[in-house]
Parts: structure tokens; C-alpha cells; sequence
């Protein structure tokens, strides 16, 4: 099976609220025939237009390959939420990575949103970007450990945007009472990532980029120059990009053996009205929890509830994703009960067993940039940005990433299946008990 056909039509953007609401681009024509390039770059999401459009601005001549439409993978589904940091709390980066690496990380964590906030104004991008992300706690025991990390990054690395919430002032900001705490990161943001993309996309077919969709590669050729071929084409390179992330495929088996593609889920309700979205999230910022399974929602400029919830771990996207979504979504808000959902979709990220990306110089003229475990909007965009100055001769940043541990996933691309859904639905069940 091929994840690119499993759950969506060929060259088909998703019914969802973003493809709703998005301004699409006219289709962009098939690779066809032999072609050269300086660089040529697999993926139409944002690690892949943010390293052509970063490239181009360089001089580079640039090819980039889209399998189905430009923002149609996870790019253009994902939560919107445009967050710093890791899936690793600061000080263990400290202690595995080191003070100087870990001083690194959390520069580029930051650069990461301000290369959001920045290729949004440059290119006036219009993508409803907004300030804000709270994380908020289930439990009470866990308050004390989001307060302190959001203390030690004021502490020791002059971070002053988090904000510090108790029990009162979570019930004040979110209209529940099943959150205990938790902490506010204004110097994060959320967006309408399907818009953002496409942005990006536009940006930059007018710095010179050659974009073809619908053009999925089925063999690459390692060397100097590097060949990769489609159905109908073939382009010669002297690099490769490769920022398919969950849709990466048999393309390269080092890098699918360490991160793997999941799904996830996002309904968007019936429009509120502004009281009543108001009256769910007081100020107008995206929220996750602290469920293993992560619960994160926004409202919407057309005040909507957008919430995303519930994963799976096998090809098929199940058969009512609005049910399952809507589980965890009525026991933050039992008040939506008899709230519609207009739009239900899913999409494919992908993670790793560390959580952290997957960095990789896979042959001299070959890079990748993968593996981003939930923090994609920020990181994946920066991505682009890194890879462009490790082609032009500056690596440090990549490098900084690139050292990162990326184990493999044990049983490798064959068995690792039933191993995450175990680990998965063992973490899950955790969550239903309260854990």
C-alpha cells in the first residue's frame, strides 16, 4: 500500500476546514521529460518549500517534486500551532546533549517560530497568524514541573515570554474546569497552515522555483550528480532534498527506519458565533494538553472550535473520524454535545523514537530533514532555511541537529508496526485511567 493513495484522491486536496477556506493554487503541471537542476527537492510541504524558496534566493536553480498537490500532506492539516521547543524538557537536553548543544537547540527552537513570523511578513502571507500557545496540565502533581522548566528558561536563557498558570487563572483562560495548571507561551503563535504553504509555494515559484505536482518519485540514483526519476521524467542534480517526513516511502531505508508515519485527526465544529467560541478559549490562542495522546485546539477566524485528537497506527484512516475526535473533545467541552461537525480529516506526520527530528547528510550531495514529532510547523519551515546553508556551505545549525541520537525503530521498517501500537495503546490506556 502507498500511503500517498491510501486515504485521499489523486491530486485531491482533504475535505477539511483549511482546503475550505485556503486560496488553492492553479494545479502546477507534471514533471515531464529529462531535466537539470542545482538542486532538487522531494516534498511540497514546508520543509520542502522553505529549502527551494531559501535555495532560490541563493541562486540556486531549483527543482521541487510534489507527489499530490503543494501543502497537501501534513503541512496543510496539522493543528496550525507554530511552537517552540522540543519534545524534551530543556535541562534534558542539557544533561544528554551538553550546555553548548543544548544552548544551540534552544536558539534554533526560538528561530524556528521567528522563521514562521518572518517569511509570513516578508511575503505578506496571509495565514491568520496569532500570538499564543498554552500547555495545560491534567493533573495537579504535574503544575510544579511546567512552572519550573518555564522558570529555568527565564533563568538561564533570558526567556521571558511564558506565562505561569495556576488552577485560576487556566479556569479563567478556558471554559472548563478540567485543567489544573499549566503555562502560556507568547512568544509562540498558530496559523492556518494550508495558507501558509501555499504562501510559501507562490513565494517561491516567483524566486525561480520549477514546481511540478503530481510527479512522485520512484527511484532515486546516488552519485554526483544524483538522478531522480517519476513516472514521466527525470531530473539530474547536483543535491537532494529529501523533506517527505511520514510520506517518505521505500526512498531511503536508513531514514524509514527511524521515523515513522502515524495518523491524526482534527474536526472543525459548526461556526460558534463569537460569544460563544469566546466563552470556550477567553483569549485568542491555540491550546495542547498533557495527554500522551495530545489533545490541541484553536478557535478559528470564523469562530469555530478546530480540535484535534485520537491517533492511529495502521495504513487506513478509520471509517468516522467525527466520532472519534469528538470523544475527547466532549470531555473538555461536554457543552458542544449538540454542536455539529462540519469537517472531519486526517493526515500523516511522522515521529521518532526520541522524539526529536532526524537531521541526515545521507551521502555527501543528499540531505534530509524529517522525524518532527509534532512540532513540524516551527521546525519544519526552519528546516528549509538549515538546509539551504548547509548546501551553500554552512552546516553548523544542521550539524547541531544532525548530531542528535536517532535510534532505529526496533524490528525496523518491517516489524515496527505492531511494536508502536502496543507502546501506543499501552500509553493510551494511561490516559483513559488517568495516569
Amino acid at each position: 500500500m502507498n500511503l500517498l493513495y491510501t486515504n485521499d484522491k489523486r491530486g485531491e486536496y482533504p475535505n477539511s476546514w483549511y482546503a475550505a477556506t485556503a486560496q488553492i493554487l492553479p494545479p502546477l503541471p507534471p514533471l515531464k521529460g529529462s531535466h537539470k537542476a542545482d538542486v532538487c527537492v522531494v516534498g511540497g510541504g514546508f520543509t520542502g518549500l522553505s529549502s527551494a524558496l531559501h535555495l532560490a534566493e541563493r541562486g540556486y536553480k531549483v527543482i521541487l517534486l510534489e507527489a499530490q498537490r503543494v501543502g497537501w500532506g501534513a503541512s496543510g492539516r496539522n493543528g496550525g500551532q507554530v511552537a517552540g521547543g522540543w519534545n524534551k524538557d530543556q535541562k534534558d537536553l542539557e544533561k544528554s546533549q551538553g550546555m553548548d548543544d543544548a544552548r544551540k537547540l534552544f536558539e534554533i527552537a526560538r528561530d524556528s517560530v521567528t522563521s514562521v513570523r518572518d517569511l509570513a511578513a516578508k511575503y505578506a502571507i496571509d495565514c491568520d497568524l496569532r500570538d499564543g500557545v498554552a500547555h495545560l496540565d491534567w493533573h495537579a502533581k504535574d503544575v510544579a514541573g511546567s512552572h519550573a522548566s518555564a522558570r529555568h528558561l527565564h533563568d538561564a536563557y533570558g526567556y521571558g515570554q511564558m506565562e505561569m498558570l495556576d488552577k485560576q487563572a487556566t479556569d479563567d483562560l478556558m471554559g472548563t474546569d478540567v485543567y489544573q495548571g499549566g503555562t502560556l507561551d507568547m512568544g509562540a503563535a498558530h496559523i492556518h497552515p494550508l495558507n501558509f504553504a501555499l504562501g510559501l509555494a507562490r513565494a517561491a515559484i516567483a524566486a525561480g522555483v520549477q514546481i511540478h505536482e503530481l510527479s512522485e518519485v520512484s527511484k532515486i540514483t546516488h552519485g554526483d550528480p544524483v538522478n531522480v526519476v517519476t513516472k514521466r521524467g527525470r531530473v539530474e542534480a547536483n543535491f537532494l532534498v529529501l523533506g517527505c517526513n511520514g510520506y517518505l516511502g521505500g526512498l531511503n531505508s536508513k531514514v524509514a527506519a527511524r521515523v515513522m508515519p502515524i495518523n491524526n485527526f482534527i474536526v472543525a465544529t459548526e461556526p460558534l458565533g463569537k460569544e460563544r467560541a469566546e466563552a470556550l478559549i477567553a483569549r485568542d490562542v491555540a491550546v495542547a494538553d498533557s495527554k500522551f495522546v495530545v489533545n490541541y485546539f484553536r478557535r478559528s477566524a470564523d469562530h469555530r472550535l478546530l480540535w484535534g485528537g485520537g491517533e492511529s497506527y495502521g495504513w487506513k484512516f478509520p471509517s468516522d473520524i467525527r466520532a472519534l475526535v469528538r470523544k475527547p473533545m466532549l470531555s473538555v467541552y461536554p457543552q458542544l454535545a449538540d454542536v455539529a461537525l462540519d469537517y472531519a480529516w486526517g493526515g500523516t506526520l511522522a515521529i521518532t523514537m526520541s522524539r526529536m527530528p532526524v537531521f541526515a547528510r545521507l551521502a555527501p550531495n543528499v540531505l534530509n530533514a524529517s522525524g518532527y514529532s509534532g512540532h513540524g510547523v516551527a521546525l519544519a519551515t526552519l528546516a528549509g532555511k538549515l538546509t539551504a546553508k548547509a548546501i551553500a556551505g554552512q552546516a553548523e545549525e544542521f550539524d547541531v541537529l544532525a548530531r542528535l541520537p536517532a535510534p532505529r525503530f526496533p524490528g525496523g521498517t518491517l516489524l515496527r508496526w505492531p511494536g508502536l501500537v502496543l507502546a501506543m495503546s499501552w500509553y493510551a490506556m494511561r490516559d483513559r485511567l488517568g495516569r
